[in-house]
């Protein structure tokens, strides 16, 4: 006996919603083979972009758009009109292309039978509002139709998006209420769709990111993974990988961070173009803390004009001892945000070294003032902890003031906001700080910061550090991690090489220059005491766990 082609409907939704793309589409092409349905048609799209497959994907949205408008079946189009809005605008970039498709989606609405469908196209329509009180506005009206239509999924992902929202805007608390509630609900099994479960939990990952509350991602995180497992879905922690990769990379889990973010450039490259530029100014962001200048700016190559690119890209000017460059690119960015907002704090903090090193004390001591008062305004331990650490560099450097509280009040900060890579610079300034009066509590300073610096492979502050203890009278002896021989990055292309890459196709997937590729290489061949590339190759093959 047949199967019912709703039963067989209901039966590729439900491998969708456990991740399962390949039994998906084969009950959704069963389907088709019957009948031409525009939501099995929709459920092949959602198929493809499962599978990372967006052009596809937008077309099978675009047929099945069709589909449904021939069969008069207007609240199924404006559900797909609304769905290639979002589509084109954020994995092609096509602003315009996306302004009429959501422009459709409205205009099919107004004679439509009554849904929460009006409040899905308010919601996609906010997401890309540029105007903050616009924005609001559209996810409260999505907020009232799922209220009125009984549309669980669409009020919790609006509640993600309007939490973070808030957050973005620095009303912190009020935004974090809105996002734990979305959450609480993606824990209680209120939500069944897998995309917008994906959603939620970036949105989540955006605010954390913004507000740098890493003890709060971490602690959803673990609720997610454990979701994950239950219902049989690719890890919680894969999910907006952009976001997330920048919260492991402030977390101090630098490999990590490295892989997430180096997979999310990946990602975007595979069609989402215009969003790629965030992955790629974190990944840039980790590579200044690893010290690896020129990956950095060849990753920033072409994004100086870019807000976000203002730190990483003056921390890379101030390594190379420009600091009028490096002032230069982080008061031009500051122009462009709100002085007040906590978006300003990490450029300024930043500033305050620049200022510091050029020996420009008074304008350094201007800059911690002002990141002070956006601490004092906003309150969260990292920016408190920013600024402690801001007025105790200041107070080092000019000579007065309290710079041993400043900085017991910085580490302090940090500690709460699982900052480690912050914990140790502020150790490594206490340390400085108390080198002359109390040299023994300086040495232990110095050795934890060593040590976190030194799990990190953050080999420049590894060497500040040995510095500080050779002052003290201490020799060091400190060794990458991984053997002693072959840094992280070598390594990776030593395996690539096992895997018979040539340098070009390395520089592509680890995101690097081929004259760096070139560097790596005959460094791997010296220490390793190999001749030739070949050599490199099978020593690659044969150091890989049970290879013989």
């Amino acid at each position: 006996m047949p199967v019912p082609v709703q039963a067989l409907i209901d039966e590729g939704r439900a491998a969708l919603r456990a991740g399962d793309a390949a039994t998906a589409r084969r009950v959704f092409e069963l389907v088709l083979g019957e009948s031409l349905r525009g939501d099995a048609i929709e459920g092949l799209a959602r198929v493809s972009y499962l599978e990372l497959d967006f052009p596809k994907a937008i077309d099978d949205w675009e047929r099945a758009y069709a589909a449904h408008r021939d069969g008069g079946d207007d609240v199924g189009a404006v559900r797909v009109a609304r769905t290639l809005g979002y589509m084109y605008l954020s994995t092609v970039g096509d602003r315009a292309v996306a302004s009429g498709w959501l422009a459709r989606a409205q205009t099919i609405l107004a004679g439509a039978t009554e849904s929460s469908e009006g409040g899905w196209v308010a919601l996609n329509i906010g997401m890309f509002e540029g105007d903050r009180v616009r924005k609001d506005e559209r996810f409260r009206e999505a907020l009232d139709a799922a209220h009125r239509y009984g549309d669980h999924e669409l009020q919790f992902l609006t509640l993600a998006y309007l939490g973070a929202s808030l957050v973005h805007a620095d009303r912190t608390e009020e935004g974090m209420v809105l996002l734990d509630e979305a959450l609480a609900a993606v824990a209680g099994s209120e939500v069944d769709d897998f995309c917008v479960l994906e959603e939620i939990f970036c949105q989540l990952f955006s605010a954390c990111e913004h507000a740098h509350d890493v003890t709060r991602a971490d602690q959803w995180i673990r609720i997610g993974d454990a979701i994950a497992e239950r219902r049989k879905l690719p890890a919680v922690s894969a999910f907006c990988r952009t976001h997330y990769g920048g919260l492991l990379t402030t977390a101090g889990r630098w490999p990590e961070a490295d892989e997430t973010l180096t997979e999310a450039v990946r990602l975007w490259g595979l069609g989402r173009g215009s969003l790629r530029f965030g992955a790629l100014i974190r990944l840039a962001d980790l590579r200044v803390r690893q010290g690896r200048f020129e990956e950095a700016e060849q990753l920033l190559e072409g994004l100086d004009a870019d807000t976000e690119a203002a730190r990483p890209l003056a921390a890379i000017h101030l390594a190379r001892g420009k600091t009028s460059l490096a002032s230069d690119v982080l008061e031009r960015a500051l122009h462009q945000v709100d002085p007040q907002s906590s978006a300003a704090a990490p450029l300024l903090a930043l500033l305050v070294d620049v200022h510091l090193a050029a020996n420009l004390i008074d304008d350094a001591a201007t800059a911690a003032e002002l990141l002070a008062d956006c601490a004092a305004r906003h309150g969260s331990d990292y920016l408190v902890a920013a600024a402690a650490l801001a007025r105790g560099r200041v107070c080092l450097a000019a000579g007065n003031g309290d710079p041993h509280a400043c900085l017991r009040d910085a580490l302090a900060g940090f500690s709460r906001a699982q900052m480690p890579v912050e914990v140790a610079h502020s150790r490594l300034e206490l340390a400085s700080a108390l080198i002359t009066d109390r040299p023994e509590v300086a040495i232990a300073e110095a050795r934890a910061a060593l040590e976190a610096f030194d799990t990190l492979q953050a080999a420049r502050h590894v060497d500040a550090a040995a510095a500080v203890l050779r002052t003290l009278g201490v020799r060091t002896t400190t060794a990458t991690r991984g053997g002693g021989l072959l840094t992280k990055r070598e390594g990776e292309v030593l395996d690539l090489l096992g895997h018979g890459l040539s340098n070009p196709e390395i520089s592509d997937r680890l995101f690097i220059s081929r004259k760096t590729v070139e560097h790596h290489v005959g460094n791997i061949l010296a220490k390793l005491g190999l001749r030739s590339r070949g050599e490199a190759a099978v020593y690659a093959t044969r150091s890989k766990p049970g290879a013989k």
